[in-house]
C-alpha cells in the first residue's frame, strides 16, 4: 500500500497523487497541514521537512520525483515482463 503525506496547496503533492491516479496505483493521503504532531513524526521518520513524503509498505520511497522515477521504472520492467516470450 502507497502512503502519500501531503499538505494543503502543494504543488508536488497534486503532482504524484495525479501520476498515481494515471497509473492506476491504489493509495492513501494522509494530510498533515493542521497536524503539527504529524509533521514533527514525520520529520523524525525522514529527516526531510518537505512535501509529499511517499512510503509504500512503510518504507520511505522518497518525494515526488524520486517516487515518479522509482515507479517509472518498475512499470516498465512490468511491461517488458508482459512482452517476453
Amino acid at each position: 500500500m502507497i502512503t502519500v503525506y501531503t499538505t494543503r496547496n502543494c504543488s508536488y503533492c497534486r503532482r504524484i497523487k495525479a501520476f498515481l491516479e494515471a497509473h492506476q496505483l491504489d493509495f492513501t493521503e494522509v494530510d498533515l497541514g493542521d497536524d503539527l504532531d504529524g509533521r514533527i513524526e514525520l520529520t523524525r521518520r525522514t529527516g526531510l521537512m518537505t512535501f509529499p513524503q511517499i512510503f509504500r509498505d512503510g518504507e520511505f520511497l522518497g518525494d515526488c520525483m524520486e517516487t515518479q522515477e522509482l515507479l517509472l521504472g518498475e512499470l516498465a520492467e512490468e511491461a517488458e515482463d508482459v512482452w517476453v516470450i
